[in-house]
């Protein structure tokens, strides 16, 4: 007899609804209790209140992580999908995603061949790829500064 026949099973039905439309007693009720995926969803709530008590923000690198069959995808479904998007085409693609949860983002770092380079949680006000530098902030002014100087025969700013 081998020790599997031991570890007891227990299967279990839930009825979900998007994360969008669930309450947090339905979350409750539908976050897994083992495995890789409890581990980061509590990560991700200290990541949350760490946020609230301190401002700072967290990234989570989701390549690095040690997934089991389908988990990465059953963390995405419990995560939802916000209402927020942004791309940035720098070196390759970047695709931004707001999740349900406030102050939940993810971040798909690709290359120009679209091959996923990074791809991480970020729990932030505002993912830090989207926030300019300091230095670019300097930059903008002196372009205005030399378009307010020479009047309105000056072509259209691009990036």
């Amino acid at each position: 007899m081998s020790l599997l026949d031991e570890i007891p099973v227990v299967a279990t039905h839930t009825n979900r609804q998007p994360a969008s439309h669930q309450t947090r007693s339905d979350i409750s009720a539908t976050t897994p209790h083992n495995g890789n995926l409890a581990a980061i969803l509590h990560e991700v709530r200290h990541a949350l209140a760490h946020l609230v008590a301190t401002g700072t923000s967290t990234k989570i690198d989701l390549r690095t992580l040690p997934f089991g069959p389908g988990e990465l995808d059953q963390l995405l479904e419990h995560l939802g999908t916000g209402e927020a998007q942004a791309r940035i085409d720098a070196m390759g693609p970047t695709r931004i995603q707001e999740t349900a949860i406030a102050g939940v983002w993810l971040v798909d770092y690709l290359n120009p061949e679209d091959q996923r380079l990074a791809f991480h949680l970020e729990i932030a006000t505002i993912p830090e790829i989207l926030c300019p530098r300091p230095q670019d902030l300097t930059d903008a002014i002196d372009m205005l500064d030399a378009r307010l100087s020479a009047g309105d025969d000056t072509p259209p700013l691009t990036s």
